[in-house]
């Protein structure tokens, strides 16, 4: 089967599964998963959904998510897309067929309680900040690929006539990524995003270094994507001013004007000063905590890390990790987190020996573990080490142990940085670097894979399981048995 039909028979085997075109009010997709908002959660067939050979897990949040993987989902999402649109072009709605908005009344009870449990305060405003980072990745992928590639070759003395050129691809789209977070930050809060943008290459405009504020003068860049990201939202909020006091026939000329000029003005005398200390502020914090106390803070956040993807907390760290690139090239911190991965394979290959006869689970861990290896770790989480209870703590403990033994490392002086946010895993190889060569880097980031998954191995093979666990779990049966379920529901509403 030709690629795009493969793509195009996923997109068709999902749609009718999540309650067909009509039930459908929104698509978009991250990078691994694709993201619906639905009219009326009740007519998606979960069960029957998750056991598609291309689903590699479902998530409930603010929109219903399918997890298909890295590539998969880029590929599957148009195809998807085009589906809907076919089907209501095709099957306009019969006279006494209900409306996107009665579906949407008839599921009201389930989608409010569903949201009550998740949009807190805090947690919308992280989805904002994921909302405005997230489409960034890619190029930050890609971008710091090539960076590293050209690390490599200068090193080398390779291609000398090629380098520079190199170097300019690699280099272009950091340079201006606050202009691309503006846009972003404006279009989700509202504003005209080509606003924020403008306000926010302020930020990187040369001519900034003449002009002086706080008693210092200005440089291109200061403030970076934190400046970006205040200037947008305050340009936001003057346009939406504008807006409702500004007379139509005056709004195409002055509301542009005044939101850019005031923002702006707010920008250079205020915003880019502040948010430069603050940027500088977290880059010396990330820095004296892996100098001081190396092992036992990597020991923390590899530990924690996968309890801060199930509540979504991790999305805080998005800003975090693009300053430390702006600043220093490279971020100390994602390799630490990468290693919560690495506990979570240990994990899944331990329940893989410990379950011989689940042929159910077995078969789950074949299919999502290749998947791990390269860092995407919604399948065995949501589909092995979740729903079981106890695998889900000792993973976190591989993952802790992998982020002590990286942490070790940077306290003694050999920093290991990631050049780009995103993946993890073996697919993390190509962004490191550091502070002391790649061969050094790429050792010690081995050392810590290696470590995390023996260590999430051996913790979950001798204390993943209890007695009765491993006589309820071990039959060729998926994990529904009394003990199984009882686990799931003490473990789940702590970590979601």
């Amino acid at each position: 089967m030709a690629p795009e039909n493969k793509n195009r028979a996923t997109a068709a085997a999902i749609l009718p599964l999540v309650g067909g075109a009509r039930n459908v009010t929104s698509i978009a997709h991250c990078m691994t998963r694709l993201r619906l908002s639905l009219a009326d959660r009740s007519l998606v067939d979960d069960e029957v959904l998750k056991a598609l050979p291309a689903v590699l897990g479902v998530v409930e949040d603010d929109t219903y998510q399918i997890v298909l993987g890295p590539g998969t989902v880029a590929r599957v999402t148009p195809e998807f897309e085009a589906l809907v649109e076919e089907d209501r072009a095709a099957a306009p709605a019969p006279e006494h067929t209900l409306t996107a908005e009665e579906l949407a009344a008839q599921g009201a009870a389930l989608k409010e309680a569903r949201k009550a449990k998740n949009a807190t305060p805090f947690k919308l405003f992280l989805r904002r900040i994921a909302n405005i980072f997230v489409p960034l990745i890619p190029a930050l992928i890609g971008c710091g690929i090539i960076a590293g590639i050209n690390g490599l070759l200068t090193n080398l003395e390779w291609l000398p006539s090629i380098t520079p050129a190199l170097a300019a691809i690699a280099s272009g789209f950091m340079a201006l990524i606050a202009v691309f977070v503006g846009f972003n930050t404006a279009k989700e809060f509202g504003g005209t995003p080509i606003l924020g943008g403008a306000v926010a290459a302020i930020i990187v405009f040369p001519g900034v270094a003449n002009i002086e504020a706080f008693g210092q003068k200005l440089s291109p860049g200061q403030g970076g994507v934190l400046g970006a990201l205040g200037a947008a939202v305050l340009a936001t909020y003057i346009e939406k001013w504008c807006r409702r006091w500004v007379p139509e026939a005056l709004d195409v000329l002055v509301t542009p004007t005044i939101t850019v000029l005031l923002s702006g003005l707010v920008t250079i005398f205020g915003l880019m000063f502040l948010a430069g200390e603050v940027s500088t502020g977290i880059g010396a914090a990330a820095n004296w905590l892996l100098d001081n106390t190396g092992a036992f803070a990597g020991l923390v956040l590899g530990g924690l890390f996968l309890p801060l993807v199930m509540l979504g907390l991790h999305q805080a760290l998005i800003p975090i990790h693009t300053t430390l690139i702006e600043q220093q090239g490279y971020t100390v911190l994602l390799p630490i987190l990468a290693m919560a991965g690495a506990g979570q394979v240990g994990c899944a290959i331990a329940v893989f020996k410990r379950l011989r006869h689940n042929t159910s689970i077995r078969t789950t861990i074949k299919s999502a573990l290749p998947a791990g290896f390269l860092g995407v770790g919604e399948p065995l989480i949501y589909g092995v080490s979740l729903p079981l209870g106890r695998p889900f703590i000792t993973a976190c403990v591989g993952g802790a142990a992998g982020g002590a033994f990286i942490g070790f490392f940077s306290m003694i002086g050999e920093k290991v940085g990631s050049t780009a946010i995103g993946p993890s895993g073996w697919a993390l190889f190509p962004l490191l670097d550091g502070n002391k060569g790649l061969g050094l880097t790429v050792a010690i980031y081995g050392g810590g894979l290696l470590v995390g998954y023996a260590v999430g191995f051996l913790a979950t093979y001798f204390f993943g399981f209890s007695k009765q666990m491993l006589v309820e779990l071990n039959v060729g049966r998926a994990p529904q048995t009394k003990q199984a379920m009882s686990s799931s529901r003490l473990v789940t509403p702590v970590l979601r």
